[in-house]
């Protein structure tokens, strides 16, 4: 049992040492995260359609 009680207070010492990020920071870099999911899922979906065509006029 001790061995969970120091887990979870070692766990609460190093998260008071972490430096959160300001809210401008956080902004920034969820702008950034979001434009980089959106070009994938562009280029995935374009790559999808591409191969789809590809494979309708084969298989005709």
């Amino acid at each position: 049992m001790q061995a969970i009680i120091d887990y979870f207070q070692g766990s609460v010492e190093e998260l008071r040492q972490v430096r959160w990020p300001t809210q401008q920071q956080a902004i920034r870099l969820s702008v950034i995260v979001l434009a980089f999911i959106v070009a994938n899922a562009a280029a995935f979906g374009l790559l999808d359609l591409f191969f789809t065509t590809v494979l309708r006029y084969t298989i005709r």
